[in-house]
């Protein structure tokens, strides 16, 4: 699939959820190819690595959207009881973006029906767009395909200026 993004320096941060690669014990092929792939799309990166555990991912999370335009999760979208990605993402967004998710499972499933039990969620903190992805290589870079055609747009629409700002509102101009 053609991409229409190019990340044009934007800032991207890779953070990788894993039990395993945290206590290095795994290597991280998932994570290795989403940076790969981001780098050859233009995006200057940063990376992480965090355990399984909702606190340290939420903590991650925030700090990675303090300082990046996108980041992209990887592992923990699972149905095991440590696959608590989605519950860490969801604690720290502002609002979700569900069709990046939907997108994705479309997608995979087309190829493989076991994508309709990754549990992504995609949604923004301030102006960072923040999307899970599973953490096999191959649905790591099948979901980053799936979004790459609308994601340009979707961090310019982020990034702002926001045409549809009704601005300063009265009394007598209710909002709505």
């Amino acid at each position: 699939m053609a991409a229409n993004v190019t990340g044009s320096g934007r800032r991207a941060f890779v953070l990788t959820v894993s039990d395993g690669v945290a206590a290095g014990v795994r290597e991280d092929s998932g994570g290795d190819g989403v940076a790969r792939r981001l780098g050859e799309l233009g995006f200057v990166l940063a990376r992480g690595v965090v355990a399984d555990e909702p606190a340290d991912i939420a903590a991650a999370l925030v700090s990675a959207a303090a300082g990046h335009e996108l980041v992209l999760t990887t592992g923990g979208t699972g149905l095991t009881p440590r696959d608590v990605t989605p519950q860490a993402t969801k604690s720290v967004l502002e609002y979700e973006v569900p069709g990046l998710s939907e997108l994705m499972r479309a997608e995979g499933g087309r190829t493989k029906p076991q994508a309709f039990l990754s549990r992504s969620v995609a949604g923004v903190r301030t102006r960072c767009l923040i999307v899970n992805l599973p953490g096999s290589p191959r649905g790591a870079l099948e979901s980053l395909a799936a979004i790459e055609p609308i994601l340009e747009h979707a961090l310019a629409t982020l990034a702002g200026p926001f045409d549809h700002d009704p601005g300063p509102t009265t009394d007598a101009e209710p909002r709505g």
